[in-house]
């Protein structure tokens, strides 16, 4: 039976739509839709258990995966077959959950995933602009409890031109790469890239990317309704006890507002928040914290959160003694270790990071094998956050989707500032050793230092601040906090992460957890995270003003040179021999790669001592070095020959020519050895291509006066004995048969 397939389609307004489309695919999935743009087509289904899960929260698991046989392409490696996530994965992963998290019910606990496949790739559309998508509308279309619709989309500005979903190619004309996430009434995520904008900019292109994502929350409606929307699955909600909420609050709070008054660190302040919690249970019995411990648990984080909001937004002050706009103290350090090619120390508060830079060739660059995009990167940071910078002891289950997302904004904070003509792989890495608060913006501050130490000419220092928004509904009022604390972050409306230069923003992450926050507030907080940016910024150049002048003594240094293509061959040698025993002989790294437009050799010569650089540079002049017709060389017998001698140019070491015992002197030379020895140096000068033999030719005599009474001798007249010069295989009649000359008859067997 063929199925009834439902669809909608969304009208970009420049020629391009897209397409939500069910009733074909993955029936047995709870809510499955295929989203179409272009020739890129996206899978996406959700499946939740009927069963709460035994746990207080939402056990969700978003999972986006790129099909190789999308792209008509073989996974790479041995065995061939999609393995773990790539970043690009588990970044898209990180999008797209981030929005739906907040809007299923708080109290529902049953097991929930969100998979969403790229099936068919198209290289004029990126599919994770379109995976908030097709994750909301799969929704949409079962009967999981969820609050709106939801859709994303990637934003960029091309001449000062808003885009909607822009290419590969136009983003590279691009200056901003932002993702916005939103529901048909409020922003409620943001990430992204820009180059030095406005914080006005920024807002305008978050209010371009909204309108259209209310065409597409407005498309998931309708599709729904034309398949026929489900209603919502019942299920066992959270008990919940109105009485006791009340006693636990009002034993809570007063106290908790005492402590977050006092303004004390974070170990003491936790300390003192859970001798509250504990001396509250102690009012129950043994029977009632049987009965409904988690209750008194649940209530009492209530009352703490309140409690620490009302004094932000009535009074002013924070957990730790701050305004909302002031800054922890901050000390910095660079070139702290002796044996990395650039580092330094960043602390802010009680959040801490050290940063490590690695120079190196084109060798070294990050690949990236995707379905939807191929390339590598000559800068990228890799971010690690151990348990033991909470002071937590946990299993280590390799690089969390969270280190993943973490680093990602770093990197793409810094990379626009590492100028275009940096010979190097530039490799950061940071390694969070304190945290209480946006790790990841100490990242980008210690990044910048590191860099600045190991000799990367930035353009301009970038810094980091995290904030955070406190706001009452009711009363109109509302707290925009400047460099967030880790509970604090918990707490909050909105966690955004800014990061720029003096003169605009360089990156951004923002989740937003209130509903309908006007842009006034948005921009108001972005230009409170601006102060706070340059205050960090002048403390990041107070320690070190400018990138050092040259790298480390110990660290590699990098030359560049091309040459034409037919040389590449010569100095790589047969079988690679000449390039790895100069690379041996000099102690350097020599990387060759062919310029694609050019076809010239990109030569990349990286070593720690300036001697072996110089010897490579020898050898590439060498290679290079052609001699003008006319001129004269000095040069160096190296070989002895019976009719000649093989001599060097001392200006090219390596490139040879022979000097014919006929070219030795104006008088008669029996012996080679007669006119010239081993290790001799004199000037001979250069003819060109020798007509007769077809060989470089060189003369010692054409540069020494000709003997007194000198006479030369005749030459050989070509008619001698019928025409033996002649004889070559070409008029040798040969080639010239008969072309009628009948085929010779074979035999039968």
């Amino acid at each position: 039976m063929i199925p009834k397939v439902f669809k909608e389609v969304i009208d970009l307004g420049d020629g391009r739509e897209i397409s939500i489309e069910t009733g074909k695919l993955a029936k047995q999935a709870h809510g499955s839709v295929v989203v179409q743009s272009g020739n890129c087509m996206l899978l996406c289904t959700i499946v939740s258990n009927y069963k709460q899960s035994d746990v207080d929260f939402l056990p969700l698991t978003v999972d986006y995966r790129e099909k190789f046989a999308a792209a008509g392409r073989y996974p790479g490696g041995f065995f061939k077959r999609e393995a773990r996530p790539s970043d690009g994965e588990v970044l898209t992963m990180r999008l797209v959950d981030r929005v739906l998290r907040p809007l299923f019910p708080k109290d529902y606990h049953a097991e929930t995933q969100v998979m969403i496949q790229l099936m068919s790739h198209d290289e004029n559309v990126m599919p994770d602009a379109l995976a908030g998508l097709a994750a909301s509308a799969a929704i949409q279309l079962s009967d999981v409890p969820f609050e709106t619709p939801i859709s994303e989309a990637r934003v960029g500005r091309i001449n000062g031109e808003f885009i909607i979903n822009p290419t590969q190619a136009q983003l590279l004309e691009s200056d901003i790469d932002m993702m916005i996430g939103a529901s048909a009434d409020s922003v409620m995520m943001v990430e992204g890239e820009m180059l030095e904008i406005s914080e006005e900019e920024m807002a305008d292109a978050i209010k371009f990317a909204h309108e259209a994502i209310k065409v597409q929350c407005a498309a998931q409606i309708k599709l729904a309704e034309a398949f026929g929307k489900k209603e919502t699955r019942e299920y066992e909600p959270e008990r919940e006890d109105e009485d006791l909420a009340k006693k636990v609050h009002d034993m809570a709070y007063d106290k908790v507002y005492a402590v977050a008054k006092a303004g004390s660190a974070k170990h003491e302040r936790g300390a003192a928040f859970a001798e509250i919690k504990e001396e509250i249970k102690a009012t129950f019995s043994e029977e009632e914290l049987e009965d409904f411990g988690d209750l008194v648990s649940k209530y009492y984080s209530k009352a703490e959160k309140a409690a620490i909001r009302n004094l932000t937004l009535d009074e002013g002050l924070r957990l730790d003694g701050r305004k909302t706009d002031e800054i922890r103290p901050i000390w910095c350090e660079v070139d702290y270790l002796p044996s990395t090619h650039g580092s330094s120390i960043f602390t802010r508060g009680e959040t801490q990071a050290l940063a490590t830079v690695t120079l190196g060739t084109s060798r070294e660059a990050n690949q990236i094998d995707m379905p939807s995009y191929e390339g590598e990167e000559r800068f990228y940071l890799h971010y690690n956050f151990p348990p033991f910078s909470t002071g937590e002891a946990r299993p280590l289950r390799g690089t969390s989707r969270r280190e993943v997302g973490h680093g990602n904004l770093a990197q793409r904070a810094l990379k626009n500032m590492v100028p275009a003509d940096c010979p190097y792989t530039v490799r950061v890495v940071s390694e969070v050793l304190e945290s209480n608060g946006s790790s990841s913006m100490a990242t980008v501050c210690a990044g910048t230092m590191a860099l600045m130490d190991a000799g990367v000419q930035l353009k301009k220092p970038v810094s980091g601040i995290a904030m955070g928004l406190i706001t009452d509904v009711e009363s109109g009022k509302y707290a925009v906090l400047s460099d967030i604390l880790g509970d604090e972050d918990h707490l909050g409306d909105m966690d955004f992460k800014v990061t720029g230069t003096a003169d605009g923003i360089t990156a951004c992450q923002m989740d937003i957890k209130v509903k309908g926050l006007s842009y006034e507030i948005l921009v108001k907080a972005l230009k409170q995270a601006r102060e706070g940016r340059l205050h960090i910024l002048g403390k990041l150049t107070d320690t070190i003003a400018a990138p050092a002048e040259d790298v480390k003594p110990h660290s590699p240094k990098m030359i560049t040179r091309r040459i034409p293509n037919e040389f590449i061959g010569a100095l790589i040698g047969p079988g690679g021999k000449v390039i790895q025993e100069l690379q041996k002989e000099t102690n350097t790294t020599i990387v060759i790669n062919e310029d694609p437009v050019t076809e010239e050799g990109i030569v990349e010569i990286l070593g720690v001592g300036n001697d072996g650089i110089a010897a490579v540079q020898a050898k590439i002049d060498s290679l290079l070095f052609k001699p003008e017709v006319g001129k004269t060389y000095k040069v160096k017998v190296i070989k002895m020959l019976d009719f000649g001698a093989v001599v060097e140019y001392l200006d090219a070491p390596g490139n040879e020519v022979l000097l014919h015992v006929s070219e030795l002197a104006w008088e008669r030379t029996e012996n080679v050895s007669d006119v010239v020895n081993m290790g001799d140096v004199f000037e001979v000068k250069y003819f060109g291509i020798d007509p007769k033999t077809r060989k470089e030719k060189v003369s010692r005599k054409a540069i020494l006066p000709k003997p007194e009474g000198y006479v030369a001798r005749p030459p050989r007249e070509n008619n001698d004995r019928g025409g033996r010069d002649n004889r070559g295989r070409d008029n040798r009649g040969r080639d010239n048969r008969r072309d009628d000359r009948k085929p010779r008859e074979r035999k039968d067997d």
